[in-house]
Parts: structure tokens; sequence; C-alpha cells
């Protein structure tokens, strides 16, 4: 019966794995789902304390990565605070924006994210003195680093997914 509990665990995780792409806390429902699976089938020890610490620590390292990426892409192209803020909150409100105005399900978010982030990154430069012309470069970089932030988290998660699946399974 172990089996079967944990096999459809992990189906379960795999839809809460499915959600990450779409800026939803997939990652955090995997780690939550298999804590609470941990706790429910504690006498047959099926995950131990220090995969529970791993999957934790990874979906945390996941959240920061995707975080900062816009941030750290616009740093990296030369922005000020200023152009690293607008590209953080773009990066948010560009997620939310896109998701309804491109209704195709991952992608309306994910560039909806990077567009936003981009775009508030030279707007935020340019309010504070800068041309235009100079703040593409910090715009691109700051889209860029969305979209890698974006795409690590999703490696994170299906990382995560996988060492639940082998450690419900393994000896």
């Amino acid at each position: 019966m172990l089996y079967l509990w944990s096999t459809l665990l992990i189906i379960l995780n795999a839809f809460w794995l499915a959600l990450v792409p779409f800026a939803l806390p997939g990652n955090w429902l995997i780690v939550i789902t298999t804590a609470l699976f941990a706790w429910w089938r504690s006498e047959d020890k099926v995950f131990s304390i220090y995969t529970l610490i791993a999957i934790t620590v990874l979906a945390l390292l996941g959240e920061l990565v995707e975080f900062f990426g816009a941030v750290a892409g616009a740093k990296k192209a030369g922005a000020r605070f200023r152009g690293s803020l607008g590209a953080l909150i773009g990066a948010i409100a560009g997620a939310i924006i896109g998701t309804f105005v491109i209704p195709i399900p991952l992608l309306g978010t994910l560039l909806g994210s990077c567009a936003g982030a981009a775009i508030l990154a030279c707007v935020f430069e340019v309010s504070g003195g800068r041309r235009l012309e100079d703040t593409v470069n910090l715009g691109v970089g700051a889209g860029l680093g969305r979209f890698l932030g974006a795409t690590s988290k999703i490696a994170i998660g299906i990382l995560i997914w996988l060492i639940v699946a082998l450690a419900a399974f393994w000896p």
C-alpha cells in the first residue's frame, strides 16, 4: 500500500511542478506535500530529515534566483539602484499583465515578466536622468536576467521533483 501512496504523491507533485512555469508556488507545494506525507507515513520512514531539508533549501534557492534574476541582469548591464528596482517591479507587474494579455499558458506569463522587467528598468533609469538611448542595454539585461531566473526556477523544481521521486522508492 505504501507504494501506491508514494506513486500518488509523485503524481500530485508532478501536478505541482506544472504550476511553476505559471509563476505559481509549485516548488513550495511539492515541499509541503512531501513533508505532510513524511509526517503522515512517519512509521515507514519514507523521507529522511536530510531529504526534507534539501528540498526546502532548493525551493528557497529557486525563489531567490527567480526573484533577483531581473535585478542581476539589469545590474550586469550597468543599471543603478533605480533601474534594478524598476526591473524587479516590472517583472512582477509584467507577469500579472502578460498572463491576461497573452492568453497562451506559460508563454504569456514569461513574456510579460521579461518585458515588464525590461520596460520598467528603462523607465526608472530615464526618470533618474539617463538618456533613453543609454538604457536599452539595461532593459535587455533585465529581460534576459528575468528569463534566466524563471527557467532556473523551473530547472530547480524538476530537481526537487526528481529527489522526491527517487527518495520515495529508494530503499
